[in-house]
């Protein structure tokens, strides 16, 4: 029997690259809104730095994310076929678009740019990130994709 759920394509030994990546930026760009507020109440310089590193880790590592889920998108007309695959796509490509331009503002003065442009823009990646988080979840326990069927295997 053939395996029924869409295939995710970008695949190390069988496992599924995207999810193993995901974890990297939500983590760095979840960490820059919380060194944001960090920077907000106590005003010490340190926390402007370290959002400004988090800020640029998470775009970098974002970019390696988007490949393998742009593979898995790509790779299986099904995964296409679903609007949940859209709007998990899409929200993380406008997530990487406002933290480059949230980036860009801080580059010549990261303690200027935090209060309140900074501070709101990661506050509304963190929102869009919870949003896509919930349609990569759709995706995976809802729609399965990137999940062996069981069923195939045990024939």
């Amino acid at each position: 029997m053939a395996d029924n759920n869409p295939r995710s394509t970008a695949r190390i030994f069988g496992h599924p690259v995207h999810p193993m990546l995901v974890g990297y930026p939500i983590a760095f760009l979840t960490g820059t809104l919380l060194s944001d507020l960090a920077y907000w109440l106590l005003r010490e310089s340190f926390w402007a730095q370290m959002s400004l590193v988090l800020l640029a880790a998470g775009i970098l590592t974002a970019v390696a994310a988007a490949l393998a889920g742009f593979t898995d998108f790509l790779g299986d007309r099904r995964i296409r076929a679903l609007s949940h695959a859209w709007q998990h796509m899409l929200g993380n490509l406008l997530a990487v678009l406002v933290s480059a331009f949230n980036l860009y503002i801080r580059l010549d003065d990261p303690e200027a740019a935090i209060v309140p442009l900074g501070l709101l823009l990661s506050a509304a990646v963190g929102l869009i990130l919870g949003f896509t988080g919930w349609r990569g979840g759709d995706l995976i326990y809802r729609h399965r994709v990137g999940i062996r069927d069981e069923r195939a295997d045990s024939l």
